[in-house]
């Protein structure tokens, strides 16, 4: 038997081969997280039966009404809004198609990995990919203060 000697073409056509497949391969592992985390900073996802009841998460008067803000509840990345004068919603911050951190636009929350949008006031989902709701964790007005339920 003989092998064939190959040509410059067929070693620069696999080798382009192979750099475009490694290449997908990290895009595609820098959009997941394998690592058991929900978000790409390490931390996980809000979980509303680990944090305390009465626990201050904002002043009322921080929040424009019809609008949010971000803060931090018991240690996670969380939006608290004021869909009226006198009422208050918390959500996770956490984007629940790939676990990047929103952001608060007015009444949106934006994803700036993938776009999504969500309702501020609501925790819906308002444009895709990602297609279930931010999860609520439960607050209330106590006075001048929005604290957890």
């Amino acid at each position: 038997m003989t092998a064939e000697t190959p040509t410059r073409r067929t070693v620069l056509t696999t080798g382009v081969a192979v750099a475009g497949a490694a290449a997908g391969t990290v895009a595609l592992a820098a959009c997941g997280t394998d690592s058991g985390s929900s978000s790409p900073s390490g931390g996980s996802g809000t979980s509303a039966a680990a944090v305390p009841s009465g626990t201050a998460v904002a002043a009322l008067s921080d929040i424009t009404v019809g609008q949010a803000k971000s803060v931090t509840v018991n240690g996670q990345e969380a939006i608290v809004s004021r869909p009226t004068e006198t009422t208050a919603a918390c959500f996770s911050a956490i984007c629940t198609h790939q676990g990047c951190t929103v952001k608060p636009d007015g009444a949106k929350l934006n994803c700036p990995c993938h776009g999504s949008v969500f309702n501020a006031l609501t925790g819906a989902v308002e444009k895709g990919p990602a297609s279930s709701a931010l999860p609520s964790i439960p607050v209330k007005v106590d006075g001048t203060n929005v604290v957890t339920a």
